[in-house]
């Protein structure tokens, strides 16, 4: 389940770069600076696009480095374009290609701890259930929204990509 569920996590990362370039052609078409997008937000109090990209790609390589042991990368949350954040998404991807199946053997009764937790822990299995999979799917969500709602021309397909569709 871990490894089937990266692998879709990493689809959905491939969308993200994807949508980056759309925003960047819409930008271009418009006559504006693409950077621009990184500071839009829908709320006041929300964080903004780049933020939104910077934690998707920090939640996925995160959770796999904790429910693997494998160390992750380090990124310093300095991108200030949107080519930056292209290779932010890209080197997440990147790390992703690094992991096998056997490399999340004993994640679900693996102990799982998080700065944030004040001294608590998780099994990985409820750490990967409750907090891994929503967590990157609402950055990543956040991300798609904030360029529909800014008028890039994303629709479903382009959320959900290629599928595995066949002749039955």
């Amino acid at each position: 389940m871990y490894f089937e569920t990266f692998s879709q996590m990493k689809k959905q990362l491939g969308q993200l770069s994807k949508w980056l370039e759309t925003a960047e052609a819409h930008a271009k078409a418009k006559s504006f600076d693409p950077n621009l997008y990184l500071n839009f937000r829908l709320a006041p109090d929300q964080l903004p696009f780049v933020r939104q990209v910077q934690i998707g790609c920090d939640a996925v390589k995160l959770a796999a480095s904790r429910l693997s042991g494998k160390a992750a990368p380090s990124n310093p949350d300095t991108e200030q374009t949107l080519e930056e954040l292209s290779a932010r998404v890209r080197s997440t991807i990147e790390y992703l290609d690094t992991f096998t199946g056997k490399d999340f053997e004993g994640a679900a009764s693996r102990v799982v701890t998080h700065p944030r937790w004040e001294g608590q822990v998780m099994s990985g299995a409820d750490y990967f259930l409750e907090n891994a999979v929503p967590n990157f799917f609402f950055h990543v969500t956040h991300a798609y929204a904030l360029l529909r709602h800014n008028g890039v021309n994303l629709g479903k397909m382009d959320y959900l990509g290629s599928q595995s569709l066949r002749a039955p």
